[in-house]
């Protein structure tokens, strides 16, 4: 007789400490991580699907990124994804602007946002949808303390930008909510 969560571990793992990709949560990331793959390389292709496929395996394999099980949450992951749609139509339409403006209107920055601990769980995810943010690029990132280090192209707009990547946080952690039989956070020594 199994025990009151003993299934869930068995299904945040394949037996071998590696996360379980066959699950609803584990397609839809693969999917999603291969859709940003080709939107980057600007062309839908049998390679560009192919190769988005196995890079997104691959991350997910290795445990980095959003865990593979678990639910999604319709509601949340509709208003997530809009928010990210609106957010790279208006990116676009932003660096479109910088470009044909004969002036530099630019005041560049680099800023540290912390991302909650819940909100760690999803950092690959949040880097993708932190980059479709207007005049945002993640230059780097430290997931022992979940800091982004984010080049803005306007620094006047820092703190709308520290309040977006909270609001895509929170979008994040009510759409993909993480087990709680799934491994906690390590730190590197």
């Amino acid at each position: 007789m199994s025990q009151p969560g003993a299934n869930q571990s068995v299904l945040a793992s394949n037996g071998r400490g590696r996360p379980r990709l066959l699950t609803a949560r584990g397609v839809a990331m693969i999917t999603m991580l291969t859709a940003v793959w080709c939107a980057l390389w600007q062309t839908i292709s049998f390679a560009n699907v192919a190769g988005g496929m196995v890079l997104s395996t691959l991350v997910l394999t290795t445990g980095l990124g959003t865990p593979t099980t678990g639910a999604i949450r319709v509601d949340p992951m509709v208003r997530l994804l809009w928010v990210v749609f609106v957010d790279l139509v208006t990116s676009t339409i932003d660096v479109a602007k910088e470009i044909l403006t004969p002036t530099d209107n630019t005041d560049e920055a680099i800023i540290a946002v912390e991302i909650p601990r819940e909100g760690r769980h999803h950092l690959l995810l949040l880097i993708i949808a932190v980059t479709l943010t207007p005049g945002t690029a993640v230059v780097d990132a430290d997931p022992d303390t979940g800091t982004l280090y984010l080049h803005l192209l306007h620094s006047e707009r820092s703190d709308d930008v520290v309040e977006h990547v909270q609001q895509l946080t929170a979008l994040a952690c009510q759409a993909l909510p993480v087990p709680t039989a799934t491994r906690p956070l390590q730190s590197t020594p």
